[in-house]
């Protein structure tokens, strides 16, 4: 792109090069990266189309249009993600939050009774889901698992900027590898683990398959064993009347139920997505029962 430019040319200029490297919605796309670098939003370049633009700032929005056309995602850019109404920082190390995990903390919600809970997330990630919970249930505390350390600093930078850090206890841990259950008891476990089968990854969109970190994708061969692990060994951490709630993947409803034990676990609900497809398994344990 060269000098001199307005906000309505720039634009043209960078949805012309995002189309023509294949990236959907390239206007939309374009917009997002300019609003982001001019801290502005889409109503502004609108309104100031034909404001000129500056040197640097069009080397700048220049940069952001390759890493973009060459599949990078606008989130890693930008560095920022809306989940449930509340901006969160991403970073390459975690996975960007999903439309879809906002039904698993509006289940966590109501299976939760919003009072004096104790969280576990397992796979936190970025923490969207347990800072979501901390920040709609005031009372609630959270105890929030990676194995990923560069995951949970991502954590506590989200769980600090949401006001919610003193009611959080960050631990680098695989699965429950580093929690006693003599001394950890949750009334609440959620996880959105990996899932996603490794016949199943060359499949995803290159923005996903080649930037997101694959640990957060897939466990191995077909996507389930985060979820085995998590039916066999989460019991021991939940209080009487405890729920375990978990994201699953498009086609694996039926097989993770197949996978309950019903000695252990009654199957509440598998909860569906926009598109009608089983998404979020809610567990009570049985012992509770």
């Amino acid at each position: 792109m060269n000098t001199d430019r307005t906000i309505a040319e720039a634009l043209k200029e960078a949805s012309r090069i995002l189309d023509g490297s294949g990236v959907p919605e390239a206007r939309r796309e374009a917009s997002s990266l300019l609003s982001f670098l001019l801290s502005k939003d889409r109503t502004f370049l609108i309104s100031h189309a034909e404001d000129r633009i500056d040197d640097d700032c069009l080397d700048q929005l220049r940069e952001y249009v390759e890493r973009r056309a060459a599949g990078e995602p606008l989130q890693y850019i930008t560095g920022v993600q809306d989940f449930y109404g509340r901006e969160f920082c991403v970073t390459p190390d975690v996975l960007i939050p999903r439309p879809e995990t906002e039904l698993l903390v509006e289940a966590a919600l109501e299976v939760s009774g919003r009072g004096e809970v104790f969280i576990c997330d397992v796979g936190t990630g970025s923490g969207c889901i347990a800072v979501t919970l901390l920040c709609e249930i005031p009372d609630a505390r959270a105890v929030a698992v990676d194995k990923s350390p560069a995951a949970l600093e991502i954590t506590k930078l989200n769980a600090a900027k949401q006001s919610v850090a003193d009611r959080t206890v960050f631990v680098v841990s695989d699965c429950f590898d580093a929690l006693d259950a003599s001394e950890y008891q949750f009334d609440l476990i959620v996880s959105n683990p990996p899932y996603v089968s490794e016949a199943a990854l060359s499949g995803l969109q290159r923005e996903v398959r080649d930037h997101e970190p694959l640990v957060a994708l897939s466990p191995g061969p077909d996507g389930l064993s985060l979820i085995r692990r998590l039916l066999a060994e989460a019991p021991a951490y939940l209080k009487p009347n405890g729920h375990m709630l978990v994201e699953i993947g498009f086609d694996q409803g039926e097989k993770v139920q197949s996978l309950v034990d019903e000695t252990v676990w009654t199957l509440l609900e598998v909860r569906p997505d926009l598109q009608s497809i089983p998404r979020i398994v809610v567990l009570q344990s049985r012992s509770a029962l």
